[in-house]
């Protein structure tokens, strides 16, 4: 499998460095405040983040200053770590390469540079395992939270055919790409979400507290009420009755359906079924699975790891368990032989423009450039869905918000119509 081959190779060929950084960590640096002088007298301040009061020194004195005052204070708890800050960094890491800093000096510049705490932090311990004598591969995987297998076997493989700054540069696409298709895919989740959400709360509150008033000043009518309107009494009452289940069940619901797809399989198996048969993001859902999974592919076969040991993080990044399991079997159809083509067919996943593109990409030689470019025609399909989902479910939305508050508002002025029309 991917990551087991890489890491056995790392702890056979350096065993010792292997274990000389495990368990061991960073030191924690600091903000220190400081107060410089130059050979002409001129004053200078900053702020410089290090490990120690000597660091600074050295630091200051390399520039020609002397230090008059320097205050120590230990660096703020920052934000939570995000997949675009490994991207980012991940982006900066092979500009810098490429222009021939060190690796330890990049790591250095992008670390201080970086407004995030807990990622200096981060990149203060990867530092401190690379000096400790780990390879660079070895030090990322040892931060497993941030840095999936995906990453640490391409990194492992930039090491050892000496194209670390090309892979990075690779793998920061691939990264910025499958960052961008998931806020596509949340935009077109968020907005439906979020004016269902105003409309329900909207609902209770008239049912609760707007409806009831009317009620009391229609039960002084002595007249028998429209029937739109008894009904819509009817639900006010069961909702004043019952107010703690009309709340309480749907935002129970949603809570325990989160917290059991996070902890069961079973859950997440069938909620990912689902999601690829839903009526109208169905489709969505399946294009940018697809998308993401040949363009892991594309990477992991343009960075020389061999198609089988590929699988196990194409499965992985492909973040369904459906194209998880099919993934799966590929790989057990590939390594008796079958062609990539046909191993993909016998899945049933695939449209038959993914089957054709993978069969002229290994007839021709050039698999990874055939499956960058379907990963760029489904992404630009993923484009064209979510514009098709935003102008559809707008229309769609107003006319449900229409009938269900504008319903509730007829309902009620009815008896008042009708009075009026007897006066």
């Amino acid at each position: 499998m991917a990551t087991r081959a890489p890491a056995a190779g790392a702890r056979t060929a350096t065993p010792s460095r292997a274990k000389s950084g495990k368990g061991r960590k960073a030191p924690t640096q600091y903000i220190f405040e400081w107060e410089g002088k130059d050979r002409k007298g001129k004053t200078f301040t900053g702020e410089l983040r290090a490990e120690s009061q000597a660091e600074v020194t050295a630091t200051l004195r390399k520039q020609g200053l002397t230090i008059v005052k320097l205050k120590k204070r230990k660096a703020a708890r920052g934000r939570k770590i995000t997949e675009k800050d490994i991207a980012y960094f991940t982006r900066q890491l092979s500009t810098m390469l490429k222009a021939g800093i060190p690796l330890l000096q990049s790591i250095d510049i992008i670390a201080r540079g970086h407004a995030n705490p807990n990622f200096t932090q981060l990149l203060s311990e990867i530092r401190f395992d690379i000096e400790s004598g780990s390879s660079m591969a070895a030090a990322f995987r040892r931060q497993p939270k941030y840095f999936d297998t995906l990453y640490c076997n391409l990194i492992d493989a930039g090491e050892q055919g000496g194209i670390l700054d090309a892979l990075l540069e690779r793998l920061s696409l691939y990264m910025e790409k499958t960052i961008a298709l998931k806020g596509q895919i949340k935009s077109a989740m968020i907005y439906p979400i979020a004016v269902l959400t105003v409309a329900f709360a909207v609902t209770v509150i008239l049912m609760l507290f707007v409806i009831p008033a009317f009620k009391g000043v229609f039960s002084s009518f002595g007249a028998n009420l429209p029937a739109p309107t008894l009904l819509v009494i009817a639900i006010s009452d069961f909702f004043v009755q019952y107010w703690y289940l009309v709340i309480g069940a749907p935002v129970g619901g949603i809570m325990f359906y989160l917290r059991a797809r996070k902890k069961s399989e079973k859950v997440q198996r069938w909620s990912d079924r689902a999601l690829l048969k839903l009526p109208i993001f169905g489709s969505l859902f399946r294009k940018a699975v697809i998308a993401r999974w040949t363009r892991t592919l594309a990477t992991m076969f343009a960075a020389g790891t061999p198609l089988v040991e590929s699988m196990e993080s194409v499965a992985g990044a492909a973040g369904n368990w459906v194209y998880y399991d099919a993934t799966r079997e590929i790989e057990q159809s590939v390594r008796i032989g079958t062609s990539l083509t046909n191993a993909m067919q016998a899945t049933h996943v695939f449209d038959n423009m993914v089957l054709q593109m993978t069969q002229i990409g290994e007839e021709s030689g050039a698999l990874d450039n055939m499956l960058l470019k379907v990963a760029e025609f489904y992404e630009r399909e993923v484009d064209d869905a979510v514009a098709a989902i935003s102008s559809l479910i707008e229309p769609i939305i107003i006319v449900v918000l229409g009938v269900l508050i504008g319903g509730m508002v007829v309902a009620m002025y009815l008896p008042i119509f009708k009075l009026g029309q007897v006066v």
